[in-house]
This record gives C-alpha cells, structure tokens and sequence, in this order.
C-alpha cells in the first residue's frame, strides 16, 4: 500500500460514523448476556470486611436495610440488594426493610420478589423454610424527612414509623415488638445512590447512636464514602457494579452484579480499543498539530 493510500486509509478511518461506534458498544454490552462464560473475580478488602461484619451476626439477629435509592440506580443497586437479603434469609437474619428515598420499599419489595421467584405474600416457602410477614421480615415504608427520619429513629422507631408500608400498625409487628431505637438493631445495612444516605447514616445512626453500618453505593458516589470505612465508621463498602459482583462473588450467588459486571468489562474493552485505534489514526493521517 502506498504511503497516500496510507494516510487515506487512516483518514476514512477517523471519519467513521460514530453511529458504528454506538453499535459496537452495544453489541459489546449485549452479547457476553447470551454466552456462557465467565469471569474472574478479585474481591476487594472493603468487600470481604463487610462479608465478615455479617457473618458475625447471629441466627436470629435484626438488620436494618435501608433502601435510599430510585429505579435509575437499580441497575447497580438492586443486585446487592437482591444479594443481602438473600444472604439474611439463608442465615435466619430478620429484616427491617425501610427507605429515605419514595421509591426505596418498592424496590425492596421488587429485591424480596427477585429472591423469592414471586411476589412475597404473608408467607412463603424458602430453601425448604416458611418465611412469616412480621416475624421474619417487615418492610416499614417511606416517611418524608430526609435525615430527621434517622435522628427520630434513634429514640423511637416505632414514632419514625406508626405503620409499616402496608398500613399495619408497626407495635401490632412481632417482628417490632422490643425494638425501639438502634439499641436494638444489630446491624445496618445501607443501599444509597446519593443524599439522604450514606453520609446521613454514618453521621445520625452511627456517630450518635453508635450503629454498625456497611454500605452499599453506586460507582460515582463510593469514593466520597470510602474515608468513611478507613476510618472505621463503616464495616465496609460495595462500589457500584464491581462490588455488586465480588459481593455476589463471596456470598455464593451468581446474580445480575456477576452478569453486567462481564457486559461492562465488554463494553470497556470496546472504547479502549477505539480510543487506541482513533490516536493512531490521527498521527499516522499526519494531521498531529505542531505546537
């Protein structure tokens, strides 16, 4: 080839229509859905202290989880969601379900369903066990109140929370009864995608009333959290759809955070590849600007 068919050829490369480019990311994106195969997963130190603060708890024990996000951050949220609390039910954790955000008991009630194969009634059968609404779990709502929501709760739930999302008066709960502040939660378990959220917990919940809390946050949020966990504030932290996936990964759960996770690694092979593509295009066309 000659040298000016040369420099066409990488010139009629970095004209290509970006339509081409968004086609290629999505076939990237969609494709590794239909394969079988898989890939490796490293879990993070923040990851595995967080696995661990739960594997202290007892059979038995009460773990708040706090839904504070909306269906835009399902897409990295919801699969930890699905993993905890599947983890609680296999190891006979009770679950306080609640949200600061309006959406976050549809998305608990969306997560319960993901797990269960169905809409979760008053009772359902699980790995051979019969889960009870208000024994095993309860989901108490949204109560508008941002943070003050937390601070309420740290005197008395049961006044943050009259009823639970279904309008049952929360004292009319087994599940509730002796529960009355954080005193009584054994664990806290926050799912947040912005403000009210982390941040708000770690502050309320666990500098005033000393809670233990691990976090789970969407990858753009994460590094505001991270100072939280090293200094101790926090068990530990899922980051977005990377923790999803080591999450799912120590758990023993091959859920969507495992599937995406593969599609996104597609997906950024993909863009690497055109940006290394497009930079050796615009040197060799020789249109490199003298500065």
């Amino acid at each position: 080839m000659a040298n000016g068919e040369t420099k066409n050829f990488w010139v009629t490369l970095m004209a290509i229509d970006r339509r081409v480019i968004f086609l290629a990311v999505a076939i990237a994106v969609s494709l590794p859905l239909f394969l079988n195969i898989s890939q490796t997963i490293y879990v993070s130190p923040e990851v595995t202290d967080l696995y661990d603060s739960l594997e202290k708890l007892q059979s038995g024990s009460k773990v708040l989880i706090s839904f504070d996000y909306d269906p835009p951050s399902a897409p990295e949220l919801q699969p930890m969601a699905v993993t905890v609390i599947e983890y609680c039910f296999r190891n006979d954790l009770k679950m306080i379900l609640m949200g600061l955000w309006p959406q976050g008991p549809q998305q608990a009630n969306q997560a319960l369903e993901t797990v269960v194969g169905e809409p979760p009634g008053a009772s359902f059968e699980f790995n051979g066990k019969t889960y009870v609404y208000g024994e095993d779990w309860v989901n108490l709502g949204f109560q508008e109140g941002r943070e003050f929501i937390i601070q309420r709760m740290g005197s008395s739930i049961a006044a943050a929370f009259p009823r639970d999302y279904a309008g049952t008066p929360v004292k009319e709960l087994p599940l509730m009864r002796g529960v009355s502040n954080f005193n009584n939660i054994d664990y806290v378990f926050n799912l947040s995608a912005g403000t009210p959220g982390t941040v708000e917990w770690v502050q309320l919940a666990g500098d005033r009333f000393h809670a233990t809390i691990g976090a789970a946050n969407t990858a753009v949020q994460a590094p505001m959290i991270y100072p939280y966990y090293r200094a101790g504030q926090l068990t530990g932290i899922l980051g977005g759809m990377k923790g999803a996936a080591e999450f799912e990964a120590v758990v023993g759960v091959v859920g969507k955070g495992t599937k995406f996770m593969l599609s996104q690694s597609f997906a950024h092979a993909i863009v690497i590849l055109f940006i290394v593509v497009g930079n050796i295009a615009f040197f060799a066309s020789g249109r490199k600007r003298r500065f």
